[in-house]
């Protein structure tokens, strides 16, 4: 049973980096892609252990690459915006940043379905990007756990950072808009142990029902 409904009410929380909840649950998420080769290895390793995750994507890499967009879809993942081209939002113009949300927005409901949630390149936000997402109905996300596979950390380095690092509620980041990256290994290895730890899994908008107001 879920333990309520979140709902934003201060500038604080207009950017969750994770859902205070008494629950074992975690959201893992992905930045950045699809790539051709990395975004089907994870897909493949998700489907394999059963887990549903949020893919915040790139709107270059998805107009380049919409097959994998629509797969991730397909599978039950959910789609997030990441804006277009990477640029950090809180040093361009209220024009050029909404212009990257629409363009991306636009394509992800042309590929997947309209995206609830948003991540801001590099998380590079301000209050007024975070409600220039609320006005398009996307509640921004940034992260509790940063895995660093980014780096090209070895796996057992990134199951660590993971690991050391979760709690329920926690919103994993991790990567799949690059090459040769440890992510696809990695993420088999913390899915398994976490579950071993007794989390379960969900995406960032299911994770959002979890959120326990504390007083």
């Amino acid at each position: 049973m879920l333990a309520g409904t979140y709902h934003l009410t201060a500038s604080t929380e207009l950017a969750l980096r994770y859902v205070p909840t008494t629950h074992k649950v975690v959201a893992l998420t992905f930045d950045d892609g699809p790539h051709p080769q990395t975004t089907p290895q994870i897909l493949r390793v998700l489907k394999e252990k059963q887990v549903k995750t949020t893919f915040f994507v790139l709107g270059s890499n998805a107009a380049t690459h919409p097959e994998w967009v629509k797969q991730a879809a397909q599978d039950g993942h959910e789609i997030g915006s990441h804006a277009y081209s990477h640029r950090f939002f809180n040093t361009l113009k209220t024009t050029e940043y909404e212009a990257e949300m629409d363009q991306t927005n636009q394509l992800i409901c042309q590929l997947a379905h309209e995206p609830a949630v948003f991540r801001p390149p590099g998380g590079s936000w301000n209050d007024a990007v975070a409600r220039a997402a609320l006005l398009r109905g996307q509640t921004t996300i940034l992260w509790s756990v940063d895995t660093g596979d980014w780096r090209r950390l070895p796996v057992g380095q990134v199951v660590k950072n993971t690991l050391d690092n979760v709690k329920p509620g926690s919103i994993v980041l991790m990567h799949d808009g690059q090459p040769a990256l440890p992510t696809a290994e990695a993420v088999g290895i913390i899915i398994d142990k976490l579950r071993d730890k007794g989390y379960q899994f969900v995406t960032v908008s299911e994770l959002l029902q979890y959120y326990e107001v504390r007083h």
